[in-house]
């Protein structure tokens, strides 16, 4: 029995097998075209290099009964989190079985290590760039995320957070904008202190360091702030990371870029963001269309008197300052905004 023959046969296999479960996420988790294209062609070059070799002379050498490690087993082999864990896995796997093939086919066929060493190189970018689409993988569907703005509060903002959180507010965004650096690490240190308890998300406006530093659970980045790819870079699947849109090319460049959750608006007149003209229900409703599984946050305008159009085109989940911060009655608002959600079967899930 040939044991190079029998190492490539395992490897082969393996190379195959995690291929497959790289295309299939590009291709049915993410919708992605491009990708499950290049995953493709990786897989079809794969196959062509092995072609090679002599026809069924693996498959003769093959000994599954008796392979010594078919039985053993690592810490964590059966568990995987999520779809970035499933990609890690395959990527990791795949890398090292074409390392296998193309170091024993360099004993008796150097074209063939050539061929297998250049696919693995490539595999490289086209892990990365799965893995960017796939942002942190632990992305979730808010009902009601709250802006929270000391200046806009109508009562302490401790007493605001407290009082959002009993609302019923599962996600608190912290935005200070003119707030120094030192002020605002302090600040998200003592809001996560009241809200993690209670298993509300915490997420940094703007400052993807800040958000580092505290161990929030995300940073959201706008148009105009740092590059979502760039925040990826810092934050690599530490963060959750979100990204305000206006339109709709810029909610598709978002979620290309591996946006956790897409903030869509503006949806109506706002005076937080009075600049920004109005994109109306229609861009939500043109989003959830596209990227059902995206979570989103509409935003811009939103009170318990208009939340209903926004559920009418397909809203999940509502990003809210003013109309809570502002109001005597905090938790009023809040509770008003998730019952319209839950009334409209809004369910907020994992990704």
């Amino acid at each position: 029995m040939s044991v190079p023959a029998r190492i490539l046969d395992a490897n082969a296999n393996r190379a195959r097998e995690a291929l497959r479960v790289l295309e299939d996420t590009a291709r049915f988790a993410l919708d992605d075209a491009a990708l499950t294209a290049e995953i493709k062609r990786l897989r079809h070059e794969f196959q062509a290099a092995m072609a090679r070799l002599p026809a069924g002379w693996m498959e003769a050498n093959r000994d599954a009964a008796g392979d010594v490690g078919a039985s053993v087993t690592a810490a964590g082999e059966y568990e995987r989190a999520g779809l970035a864990d499933i990609v890690s896995a395959a990527g990791k796997r795949l890398g090292e079985a074409l390392r296998v093939i193309e170091e024993t086919a360099k004993m008796f066929e150097p074209a063939l290590a050539r061929e297998v060493e250049a696919i693995r190189y490539r595999l490289y970018d086209t892990e990365s760039a799965l893995h960017r689409r796939l942002g942190s993988g632990r992305a979730r569907q808010w009902r009601v995320c709250v802006l929270l703005t000391e200046s806009l509060c109508a009562r302490p903002w401790r007493d605001v957070l407290g009082a959002i959180i009993d609302g019923g507010a599962d996600c608190v965004q912290i935005r200070e904008k003119d707030m120094d650096a030192a002020d605002l690490l302090t600040r998200v240190e003592a809001v996560a202190q009241i809200a993690r308890p209670a298993g509300v998300t915490v997420v940094v406006n703007d400052r993807v360091d800040v958000a580092l530093a505290a161990g929030a659970d995300g940073a959201h980045v706008g148009q105009r702030d740092l590059p979502l790819h760039d925040a990826r870079r810092l934050a690599g699947r530490t963060l959750l990371l979100g990204a305000s849109t206006h339109s709709f090319a810029e909610a598709n460049a978002a979620v290309e870029a591996g946006a956790d959750y897409c903030g869509v608006g503006a949806m109506f007149m706002t005076g937080t963001k009075s600049h920004v003209a109005p994109s109306g229900p229609a861009l939500l409703e043109a989003f959830v269309r596209r990227y059902p599984d995206v979570p989103h946050l509409a935003i811009g305008g939103v009170t318990p008197a208009n939340v209903d159009r926004l559920v009418d085109v397909g809203a999940k989940g509502v990003a809210v300052s003013r109309a809570v911060c502002a109001d005597e009655h905090p938790e009023r608002v809040v509770t008003s905004l998730r019952n319209a959600l839950q009334s409209a079967g809004a369910a907020a899930l994992p990704r």
